[in-house]
């Protein structure tokens, strides 16, 4: 956790370079998510690095084995039931959007 009174403090650019700009969102967007003080955990933002790694490492492998994916029209049960669930999901979106 980040803070000035215990002497624990980075500046923004201190924080960039250590932990990235994508890194620090991250963090960034999970601190002060309660009715309590907001905290800049660095754990928070080394574990956002490792799952931006990972995401760049599965892109990397998708776009790899492009080829080998399935192909042609979505009209299996699943494929049916996925758009089933999101447009159900967008409809309740829209609904608490709309009000």
């Amino acid at each position: 956790q980040m803070s000035k009174s215990t002497g624990n403090f980075l500046t923004l650019a201190q924080a960039v370079d250590k932990f990235s700009a994508d890194g620090m969102r991250l963090a960034l967007a999970d601190a002060g998510d309660t009715v309590e003080d907001a905290n800049f955990v660095e754990a928070m933002a080394d574990a956002g690095i490792l799952r931006l790694y990972t995401w760049v490492e599965w892109v990397k492998e998708m776009i790899a084995n492009r080829y080998s994916l399935r192909s042609g029209p979505a009209n299996t049960f699943n494929d049916r039931v996925f758009a089933s669930e999101m447009s159900a999901g967008i409809m309740k979106t829209d609904q608490n959007y709309e009000k």
